[in-house]
């Protein structure tokens, strides 16, 4: 973490009126205590209204509150149409987040501000996201960061349903394409990599194995070979996005 945001960090923690000690702010910033007195002491320095010492604990004036968020008219657009796209096709956690965000953002915009985000006249239909392909989204993005390999069987768009084929992957990254979610993944079962459309997964197992990534088959080494047969990240998902 750069010094700034740990800085910064520090500052938000104490907000809340409550005593905390060095020893507290070290666990949450991951840093040692004498860290954590060299920073107190700077910030105080530097005109930050820090009141306590140490063995007792820190706490920021309640009279003392950070700046107003400043946007123009064309950032704060881009951040609530951002957020709107989100609640429509992101997951449940994200949806939640985006929501949780906008509410932040609005309580802390000046009334000036605030009236520009209530004319913002751009939406997006939160009805096309079925719930079952968030709670999908959720599970494949987690098991993207957790390198877990994971196993569903899969319909190729055009195929009958009884010539689903169980899959199981490495899941790298999850990309939407104009109302359709995808999975990059180094296909075991192919021992390649493929690209799957969210809305033909079904009957997804996360294993209890962890890859671990291999030279060849990275989410770097997918994209490479995207570029190179231009059938992968195209305008639009490929009609048969896997083999």
């Amino acid at each position: 973490m750069r010094r700034a945001d740990r800085l910064f960090r520090i500052v938000q923690m104490l907000r809340s009126g409550r005593l905390k000690t060095a020893r507290a702010l070290a666990e949450r910033l991951q840093v040692s205590e004498r860290t954590v007195y060299r920073d107190i002491r700077d910030l105080q320095l530097a005109g930050q209204p820090i009141q306590g010492e140490a063995g007792v604990g820190y706490t920021l004036r309640r009279d003392f509150d950070l700046p107003p968020l400043l946007f123009t008219g064309q950032e704060l657009t881009a951040l609530v149409l951002g957020a709107r796209l989100v609640q429509c096709w992101g997951g449940l956690e994200s949806a939640q987040g985006a929501s949780s965000a906008l509410a932040r953002i609005e309580a802390v915009l000046p009334a000036e501000l605030a009236e520009e985000l209530d004319r913002i006249a751009l939406f997006a239909p939160s009805f096309q996201m079925p719930r079952a392909h968030r709670v999908l989204l959720d599970q494949l993005h987690m098991a993207c960061l957790d390198h877990a390999i994971v196993r569903f069987r899969y319909t190729r768009l055009g195929d009958a349903p009884d010539r689903a084929t169980q899959r199981q992957v490495r899941p790298l990254a999850l990309a939407f394409w104009s109302g359709v979610w995808t999975l990059a993944a180094w296909c075991e079962t192919r021992g390649d990599f493929r690209t799957f459309r969210l809305d033909r997964i079904d009957a997804l197992e996360r294993t209890a194995e962890i890859f671990t990534p291999r030279r060849g088959q990275t989410l770097k080494d997918y994209l490479k070979h995207a570029r190179a047969s231009a059938t992968t990240f195209t305008p639009s998902p490929p009609a048969s996005a896997s083999g």
